[in-house]
């Protein structure tokens, strides 16, 4: 099993490639700013981002009344975009995965796991602040 630096979060990301990750309503049109933003976190902790993910609900399958809820309890995101990008990872050797979405505990072990990498929220950053 990968072990992972301990300290704060943030910390982690000096130096590393860091995709971003985010789960969004179909009727969210700020997306891409959302993902922006993370992005300019990031780098400002002194992480490069490499790729970027989204998984839109609300777009198919009667996603529109479910839009609210994670697709996974597991993974947040449905069991065919977390290989995706746990696929996306492990080939660019990525280094943490951000997601813009808010993750259990429970969460960033799975997707760390499936992901190859250490896993954490955007919120992380936001309560640190760079150091």
């Amino acid at each position: 099993m990968r072990r992972y630096p301990t300290g704060p979060p943030a910390s982690l990301l000096a130096g590393a490639d860091v995709t971003l990750v985010g789960l969004f309503s179909a009727k969210d049109k700020t997306f891409s700013a959302q993902l922006d933003v993370l992005a300019g976190a990031v780098e400002a902790h002194g992480g490069r981002v490499v790729s970027r993910h989204v998984q839109r609900r609300g777009v198919s399958h009667g996603g529109v009344a479910k839009m609210s809820v994670p697709f996974s309890r597991r993974t947040l995101v449905s069991p065919g975009k977390a290989r995706e990008i746990a696929q996306a990872c492990r080939a660019a050797e990525v280094d943490v995965a951000v997601f813009v979405n808010p993750l259990t505990e429970f969460q960033r072990a799975v997707l760390g796991e499936l992901f190859g990498c250490f896993v954490i929220s955007g919120e992380d950053l936001v309560r640190r602040g760079p150091h």
